[in-house]
Formats: C-alpha cells, structure tokens, sequence
C-alpha cells in the first residue's frame, strides 16, 4: 500500500524551484543526484512545493489543488510552514550526524572492508551504500533499547516522533478533503487494533568510491501511508490508484557524507487495507473499476519485505490471489 513522499521543508529557507531542498541538509542543487525521480528535467521545473501557511486564507483552495496534483501526478511534495520550528530541526540534524561520527561510521568502515567494497569491479546490485538504524514510535516506542543513543538524542527524537506524527495526521484530513471522504477516514483506515504504526529510518550515506557500481539504496516504492523526509507509495490502495507510489533511489556520492531521516506513518499491522467504497462507487459510475485488493496490512509488509526492489505491480497481484482463495472480512 504505497505512500505520497513528503519532504519537509525549514521554514526560514527560500526555496529554488529548479529543485528545492527538502529540509535541507544540502544545497538544492543536490536533490536531482541525490534522489531519481521519473521526471525530464523540464518537468522537475514544477517540482510541487507546498505552502501549508496558505490554507489559512484565501488561497487555500488553491494550495489544496496543488496538493491534489502533486499526489495525483508526482506521488510526494515538498512541504513549507509545516510548524516544525528549524531550530528544533538544526537540532534533529546535529545530533545525528554526531552519532553517526561516533557510534556508527567507524562499523560502516569494517563493513565495507569486509565485503571488500572498496574497489569494486562490476555492479552490486544486491546490498546498499548506506548505514542505518530504525525506531519505533507506535503502537510502543523502543527508543530506550536502540544501543548507544544519548539521553540528549533519545529526548530529542521522542519529541521528533510527536511532531512528525501530528503533522502526518493533519495531512491525512487534508488527502481526505481532496478526495471527498469524511475527515478523519484515512486515519480510521489505518488504526486497526492497537493504532498506526510509526517508525523512523535513520540513514547515513558516506562518501562512496565507487557510486557507479553501488547505490545508496536501491529503486524502490515505499510501502505504507506517508513517508516524511528530513534529508541532507499507502495511499495508492485505498485511493484505488488515484495517489500513487513513486519510485526512488538514493545516489552514493563520492565526496561528502550525506544523511537522510525518513520517518513511516502507517497502518497498524492488522489493519484491513481495501479501496474506499465512496470512492470505487464514484468510479464505477465514471466507468473504472476496482483495481487493487483488499489485504490485511502485516500479510502486506511481509510480501514486500521479499520484494521491495522488484516492480510493486506483482505484489498486488500476489495479495489478489491471497484475496480470491482466502477473502477478508471487513470489520
């Protein structure tokens, strides 16, 4: 169940609009090599950049049609005035990077050593550049057992996690309001027995010698329900394909480290995950159909922790099978 990707966006930055930063660590010119999008270049000239201050006034219809094409047409945005103070994320920032240089960069060194990657002759096309650790928000965090993170980083990521959550929920209502189904739909969605899972990825990607043999991670569509990105496709089922899932890598670079922290808000592991009814009679009438199947969302996650590098379309199919031979009751 794919997601729309989010960047977020420091509110003091001005953005380019060749390429903006996505709450930036790096200039904006590093977007095009950092990140592969299916865009010409031309088209990236309309990069959607989204100014949630504007829903405010009198532009908010304007700026809900801008964010109704970026998930209809690109699959993720850019965020401005999201209400996340910068200075708190300069913070976010610093600490992980401090980490990185302590706790995490000289095993990404052994690592590489290792698996001898240091000269590499052909391509890998097996494993990333890149070194990673992941915590949990919900349904319970495990923040206090992820090893050698400060008291300092730990406080400070608690409080990321709240943030991120609450602006991932507003964003729901505001894909909800998109698409004409009542507030609060997609986040009932999602709940399942215990509430949303939320999770973050914290991810480092060091200068790389060799970044056209390997990838800082490998093409792939998220699964989930939105994705949102501090740096340096799952909408898609239950809008039955109307908001879909980019696809995206990370480039390895040979000069200067790079640091991405992407944090997952998405359905609780038994969440049952199906087209909206509102939506599929809607279409119906419009002559489409219902293309996606109905699944619980762990048996989901499960197929796709095989198959996250490989085309989404045979996953959906592999859960339609599931759906003929075991349909799912909807609660």
């Amino acid at each position: 169940m794919p997601t729309s990707l989010l960047h977020l966006q420091k509110p003091h930055s001005i953005p380019s609009i060749n390429s903006p930063p996505p709450l930036s660590l790096h200039s904006a010119s590093n977007i095009p090599k950092l990140f592969h999008y299916t865009r010409s270049k031309r088209e990236m000239t309309n990069f959607p950049v989204i100014n949630l201050g504007n829903l405010n006034g009198e532009d908010r219809a304007a700026t809900m049609d801008q964010i109704r094409d970026a998930c209809e047409n690109w699959g993720f945005f850019e965020v401005l005035n999201h209400g996340i103070p910068h200075d708190f994320l300069d913070t976010v920032e610093t600490l992980t990077k401090e980490h990185y240089k302590k706790c995490m960069e000289q095993r990404f060194k052994q690592l590489v050593a290792s698996k001898a990657l240091e000269g590499l002759q052909a391509e890998v096309t097996d494993m990333d550049w890149e070194s990673t650790f992941h915590l949990r928000h919900l349904p319970q965090s495990n923040i206090a057992e992820v090893p050698d993170l400060s008291d300092e980083y730990m406080k400070v990521m608690k409080e990321f996690a709240l943030k991120l959550e609450k602006l991932a929920e507003e964003l729901l209502d505001l894909l909800c309001e998109n698409l004409g189904l009542e507030k609060g739909y997609l986040k009932k969605a999602f709940y399942g027995a215990k509430g949303p899972t939320f999770g973050t990825k914290v991810a480092n990607y060091p200068p790389c010698p060799t970044p056209d043999k390997i990838k800082g991670l490998r093409a792939h569509t998220d699964a989930g329900g939105i994705v949102l990105l501090l740096q340096d496709p799952q909408l898609e089922v239950i809008t039955n394909g109307k908001y879909k899932s980019v696809e995206h890598r990370v480039i390895a670079q040979t000069d200067g480290a790079r640091m991405s922290i992407a944090s997952f808000y998405n359905p609780g592991s038994d969440a049952v995950i199906y087209p909206a009814p509102a939506l599929l009679e809607k279409e119906t009438e419009d002559g489409k159909k219902k293309v996606y199947p109905k699944f619980v969302f762990e048996d989901y996650m499960q197929l796709y922790a095989g198959m996250k590098f490989q085309a989404k379309e045979p996953r959906f199919e592999a859960m339609k099978a599931r759906e003929t031979t075991a349909p799912i009751a909807t609660a």
